[in-house]
């Protein structure tokens, strides 16, 4: 029995590159960054802070979802499996590429804020409660994550 399974909770690096294939079925790529905080050890030895950059593949729906909402700086909760592919570069040097072919993908900015403008509200009478214009996220699997 084995089993290849990547959880990643992090920022995306760019927006996604869209592509489809001759039959129409959407591939999107981009990359995802996952950050480790700096600390400091008990002997009083600091250790920096660690970004981990990982390529990201997403196919048909998720890919299409990945073109209109995902976009620079979004915070993305994902579940995957790690691939790791070769290819020969221009030289003639054969190299490898690690790759998160993604399963499964949760949006975790707030609409409001990934689209980059400001909300509008409407002026608040008695017979109307101020509404929220972003609704929370209930039952985030990441909020019980310790970073």
């Amino acid at each position: 029995m084995s089993v290849n399974k990547v959880i990643l909770l992090g920022n995306v690096g760019k927006d996604p590159e869209v592509r489809y294939l001759d039959t129409g079925i959407a591939v999107a790529t981009f990359p995802l960054a996952t950050t480790d905080r700096a600390y400091t050890l008990a002997n009083g030895t600091q250790v920096p802070e660690r970004t981990e950059w990982h390529n990201l593949v997403l196919w048909r729906g998720l890919a299409e979802t990945a073109e209109k909402y995902v976009h620079k700086g979004d915070k993305l909760y994902i579940e995957g499996k790690i691939r790791t592919r070769s290819y020969d570069d221009q030289t003639g040097a054969k190299r490898y590429i690690t790759e998160i072919f993604v399963d499964n993908m949760e949006m975790l900015t707030p609409k409001s804020a990934s689209s980059g403008v400001s909300s509008v509200q409407q002026p608040v009478t008695p017979a109307q409660p101020q509404q929220s214009p972003v609704t929370p996220i209930q039952n985030n699997p990441a909020d019980d994550l310790p970073f």
